[in-house]
């Protein structure tokens, strides 16, 4: 059975401690799950996205990322991005709402409170804020990106919002269970 992967052998074989092949054909099942898992990440169909020289605190983290949708007004999007082991830090220009896919991620504000990300977890960086991302292994996550709009503007939807208000007719239905919660 010398040079035959384990799959070859079939489960009836008898593999002895001292065959010289077992270590090759364990280091062949872990590369084989290795690329396994570059191919899941590549059918993401994620581009090299590096994270500037000047925020990378310790290693070197490799990023990836892949615009999935924008809104018609070009305002918000959807990213996908994902990122090997290192530490840096983060700006964030706009709101940013982060869902985790995959892996984790230790994040920490300028206060120096830290978090623990996770497959599943979702989190708000708000415009303007800094973090610092520890990265163990790796991470791949969902972004909700969105530029918070100026005091001005906010002023300004609000008016409209009043002056519009009469105008909007809400089904009978919809507006017994909208009473509770505040009109978008």
């Amino acid at each position: 059975m010398l040079g035959k992967s384990p799959q070859e052998r079939g489960p009836a074989s008898d593999i002895s401690a001292d065959d010289p092949t077992v270590e090759l054909d364990v280091l062949e099942t872990t590369m084989s799950i290795e690329g396994a898992r570059a191919l899941r990440h590549d059918a993401h169909g994620l581009i090299p996205s590096p994270i500037p020289r000047a925020w990378i605190v310790e290693g070197a983290p490799a990023a990836r990322s892949k615009r999935l949708a924008v809104t018609s007004d070009q305002l918000a999007a959807t990213w996908m991005w994902d990122c090997t082991s290192g530490r840096f830090n983060w700006f964030y220009d706009d709101d940013e709402i982060v869902h985790v896919l995959e892996g984790a991620v230790i994040i920490e504000d300028a206060a120096g409170l830290q978090k623990h990300l996770q497959a599943g977890d979702t989190f708000l960086f708000p415009a303007g804020s800094r973090y610092e991302w520890t990265v163990p292994t790796y991470v791949r996550r969902i972004a909700f990106l969105h530029p918070p709009l100026s005091r001005e503007l906010k002023i300004i939807r609000g008016i409209l919002k009043r002056l519009t208000a009469p105008f909007r007719h809400k089904p009978a239905v919809a507006a017994d269970r909208d009473h509770r919660t505040p009109d978008p």
